[in-house]
């Protein structure tokens, strides 16, 4: 079943009511909003590569409040194990009988603050949870809460004491973003109705949850062209070929950039993909999947830049194979 336009319309009403909500709180940042809305709505997970104070908590905060969903925070550090991300099972002497305590990954918006200061054994534990919506432990599934996001944060600048995130757990988010420093008329405007101590926003729920999970099931049924997915396989194989790039983008990227093109086509009120739709998320999607080579790496090349150069030589259909 396909998408009609009279959903699409409908879609990208709700849509613009949640960018609403998110730019209550991160001023003068529409495109981030959007691509972490994009992320959500495509049931995927959003790493966020920035400096500190430039919102990160602000926006896992406000996708949260405007869905009517829970929020949690999971501070990333050295001694941080496994456990205290997924929850423990505790003995009771009452009951004589296990319990299993949640930890925070049980949340609608789960923000994972300077994911890579985490080992990689506790970078694991997210992977089960990011990839299928669960946390085994002790032998027993426990599901967390519908819908669920990982966003995940890490500091570009000061790399000491850091683990870098696995190509395997890279994959796993949908995409990658960078918030940014504010404008001027943003900072001036953030000043003026903070003055000299940070505002705590809350924010109004704008939909409910579970018209997160109708919207996100309904986006899958947005029409894609044939020849789209030429388009996508075309660039996908393009990284792949790249004299820059030691390994290319997954199956997953294609994937991922085919499911966040038809949500971002029905947030602008169509109800088909156009080559514009994945021209925009090419870079989100796919550069943190890329690996350079060492020594174009090294001479400054940077996987922005490849995907970039993959858009400029690879060509988009101009016509249609079916309607």
């Amino acid at each position: 079943m396909t998408m009609t336009p009279a959903e699409a319309a409908e879609f990208a009403e709700t849509f613009e009511l949640l960018v609403a909500s998110g730019e209550k709180v991160l001023l003068g940042k529409t495109f981030v909003v959007k691509l972490a809305l994009t992320a959500f709505l495509s049931q995927g997970h959003l790493l966020l590569e920035d400096v500190p104070g430039t919102g990160k908590t602000s926006l896992a905060r406000a996708i949260a409040q405007s869905v009517d969903g829970t929020s949690t925070r999971i501070q990333f550090t050295p001694d941080l194990l496994p456990g205290d991300i997924t929850g423990v099972s505790i003995y009771d002497q009452n009951s004589k009988a296990f319990e299993f305590h949640p930890g925070p990954v049980f949340a609608n918006i789960v923000l994972a603050d300077e994911i890579n200061r985490a080992s990689p054994k506790t970078q694991a534990a997210l992977l089960e949870v990011m990839e299928e919506g669960r946390v085994t432990v002790d032998g027993i599934t426990h599901n967390v809460p519908s819908p669920f996001m990982v966003i995940a944060t890490q500091n570009p600048i000061e790399q000491a004491g850091t683990y870098r995130l696995p190509e395997a757990q890279l994959d796993r988010f949908i995409m990658k973003a960078s918030i940014g420093y504010p404008d001027h008329a943003s900072t001036l405007r953030i000043l003026q109705e903070t003055g000299t101590k940070p505002k705590e926003v809350v924010l109004e729920p704008v939909v409910e949850a579970s018209r997160i999970l109708e919207l996100a099931n309904l986006s899958r049924t947005v029409h894609v062209d044939p020849s789209i997915n030429d388009y996508v396989s075309r660039l996908i194989d393009a990284t792949r070929n790249s004299e820059e790039v030691r390994l290319g983008a997954s199956v997953r990227a294609a994937i991922a950039l085919v499911s966040t093109s038809k949500t971002l086509a029905a947030a602008s009120g169509r109800h088909y993909v156009i080559p514009d739709d994945v021209k925009v998320l090419a870079e989100p999607v796919l550069a943190h999947r890329l690996i350079l080579d060492p020594e174009s790496e090294f001479d400054g090349v940077s996987a922005n830049s490849v995907i970039s150069q993959v858009l400029l030589e690879t060509p988009p259909p101009t016509d249609r194979q079916s309607v």
